[in-house]
């Protein structure tokens, strides 16, 4: 129990002259006051619901507002509540000199596509060159590679794609530009030319490492050509004010969402790796193989710790909305048989289905599949055939490369050592819980976490409200309607996530009014508005972001101070000062509830603090007093 100095005015001078207790959850003791303490209606008393709604809007309605509410567009609004999660989204810049581009690898040398010096009028083709830089040869064409892409809508054997990784704090903001083509072959044209900007495929993923929140923004699918000489302003523009760069990203991304990033990028990280992505601890014998270190991409993106209590979760309504089913069934898996599983995650997705399946060079494998099962796995075999004709023998354990399969038991990911492939057995059991189709032995359990509530620490959010206060103030002269001004005022950081601009925390406000009992008793924690009056499903609108809610009042969506409707968060690691101004008439005890929520901009919607704030204030006038 803490204490507030009531104030009020007298011959227009502010009195100290009492303490208020202010409760913080904490429950009073002992038999109530019901003859002399009684909730009074908001109908039935002063200021009348419109009035008090009409006022308490016109003085705080510019920080009463909903983070990503200012447009219905698909793809604005998703940009508007990825800059709520994970602070400012930059530019997609492939042509950045920190952008790298994706090598191809042929035979275990490097291709390019140039002009041939040695033919006459030179020709593109393909030029090989071995780790040491020598060139091998030229050849026209390109059927096959070391390492085919396992993403299934791109280009096999794609070269000169570009992919630029930037970092923001615990942010990281990963830009693919992929060079593809609708039959996933290439051929020795000049789009295929490092220097060519031209591209099929743009995909964004924002990634939050302390919370693993993602996001995946997509460029448009009825478009062909994408060009990186043009930086591409992300979704939503790059603030609420920015009418341009919002119209510009509603014509540059997917509104409808066609490519399900997340069935890929879900092994608790927003990275893929696999041996296309050119990382050196995948798809080499090891890191000082010579091949690693000339062509690899090094650790561009980097090891992280996972493990299947990791929290991972995606936003977007939009994107969650599409892919709600698919999101709710997906779960990690535990192989049975112990060979697999212990450095990383593995789902019952395409992480599991066909990744899994290429690293152990084995068809994926149902044991009594139902007949949908069936389906799908006749297709996902037909998809690695295609892949493996991709593939030359020189990648193969009987070609000279032996790098595929590039996970083995034990081992993982380590090739120099002659370990054994899992074996068939092994793998049937394993791929039999990566289909969804095992038991208990696979150990199944949810693979994405619950939005996190407000203040949960077991969820990784510590933010609380703090330094809660209550004054009861002089009436402005120009306002007749209402006695005094009852100020709120609390403090609070939203720090999940480590993000300085992070915006996707609001509080509501319930209020009741009650006659002041005779005995100036403190109330009872069942006098405040509940729980659920406090709960936007409950709201029932009069003016702006004011309304009612059972017996009680209720503002919500308040922002702190200086964050003005669709206005850019600044940044700040120091607690926000919140405040709401309410009128109140003489001689009335206010009750007050204050409750955080989390705007979870996914099929959850809204997600409310656990943690009781209430606090109240008696309004006494003793100037309306007759002598």
């Amino acid at each position: 129990m803490r204490h507030l100095r009531r104030l009020f005015v007298v011959m227009s001078t502010l009195v100290v002259v009492a303490d208020v207790p202010i409760s913080r959850g904490e429950t009073a003791t002992g038999p109530s006051d019901t003859g002399s303490v009684h909730a009074v209606d908001f109908r039935a008393s002063e200021p009348k619901e419109p009035v008090f709604a009409e006022i308490t809007s016109r003085w705080n309605g510019a920080f009463l507002w909903a983070p990503a509410s200012a447009s219905r567009d698909t793809i604005t609004r998703f940009g508007d509540e990825a800059r709520a999660v994970f602070g400012p989204i930059p530019d997609g810049d492939c042509s950045s000199d920190k952008a790298r581009i994706l090598p191809l690898q042929v035979d275990g040398n490097l291709v390019d596509l140039k002009p041939n010096p040695h033919k006459e009028g030179h020709p593109l083709e393909f030029e090989h060159r071995d780790a040491t830089g020598n060139i091998v040869k030229w050849t026209t064409g390109i059927t096959q590679c070391d390492k085919p892409s396992l993403a299934g809508s791109a280009a096999y054997c794609g070269l000169n794609s570009r992919l630029h990784r930037v970092e923001q704090g615990n942010v990281d903001w990963l830009f693919l530009c992929r060079k593809s083509s609708r039959n996933g072959e290439v051929e020795p044209t000049p789009y295929w030319q490092r220097s060519n900007p031209k591209f099929a495929l743009y995909g964004v993923i924002g990634f939050n490492r302390l919370t693993g929140e993602t996001a995946f923004f997509d460029g448009r699918k009825d478009r062909r050509e994408f060009d990186w000489t043009q930086k591409l302003v992300p979704p939503g523009g790059r603030s609420y004010d920015d009418d341009k760069g919002r119209a510009a990203a509603e014509a540059l991304y997917d509104p409808t969402f066609q490519v399900e990033c997340s069935a890929c990028h879900d092994n608790k990280s927003a990275y893929v790796i696999t041996p296309s992505i050119q990382q050196a601890r995948v798809g080499f014998l090891d890191r000082s193989d010579p091949n690693a270190i000339a062509f690899s991409l090094g650790n561009l993106l980097p090891k992280t710790p996972r493990s299947r209590s990791t929290p991972f979760r995606v936003i977007g309504s939009g994107y969650t909305g599409t892919y709600r089913i698919s999101l709710e069934r997906a779960s990690t898996v535990s192989d049975p048989t112990g060979n697999c599983t212990q450095c990383h995650t593995l789902t019952t997705q395409v992480t599991g289905q066909r990744f899994a399946a290429d690293a152990v060079a084995k068809a994926p494998t149902i044991i009594r599949p139902t007949r949908s099962q069936f389906l799908r796995l006749k297709a996902e075999q037909r998809k690695l055939r295609e892949i493996n004709a991709h593939r030359t023998i020189w990648a193969t354990r009987t070609g000279a490369g032996k790098i595929h399969p590039w996970m083995v038991p034990v081992e993982g990911n380590s090739l120099s050592t002659a370990v054994p492939e899992i074996n068939t057995s092994d793998w049937s059991a394993l791929s039999n819980c990566l289909w969804g189709a095992g038991g208990a032995e696979c150990n199944y359990k949810p693979l994405y976490t619950p939005c996190p509530i407000p203040g949960a620490s077991e969820q990784g959010d510590i933010s609380e409200p703090v330094d809660f206060s209550i004054k009861v103030l002089p009436v402005p002269l120009a306002n007749l309607q209402t006695d005094r001004v009852l100020r709120l005022g609390w403090k609070y950081l939203n720090s999940y996530g480590g993000v300085p601009q992070r915006d996707d925390v609001r509080f509501n406000v319930v209020v009741k009014s009650v006659e002041i009992p005779n005995t100036g008793a403190a109330p009872f924690d069942r006098d405040y508005p509940g729980r659920d009056e406090a709960d936007d499903r409950n709201f029932a609108v009069i003016a702006g972001e004011v309304g009612t809610s059972g017996e009680a009042m209720f503002i919500r969506n308040v922002s702190f101070l200086g964050h003005s409707r669709f206005t850019e968060p600044k940044p700040s690691t120091e607690l926000r000062a919140f405040q709401v101004d309410l009128p109140a008439r003489c001689n009335r005890r206010y009750l007050v509830r204050v409750m955080p929520k989390r705007f979870c901009f996914d099929q959850t919607v809204l997600v409310y603090g656990r943690k009781d704030y209430v606090q109240h204030a008696d309004i006494s006038c003793p100037e309306l007093k007759s002598p």
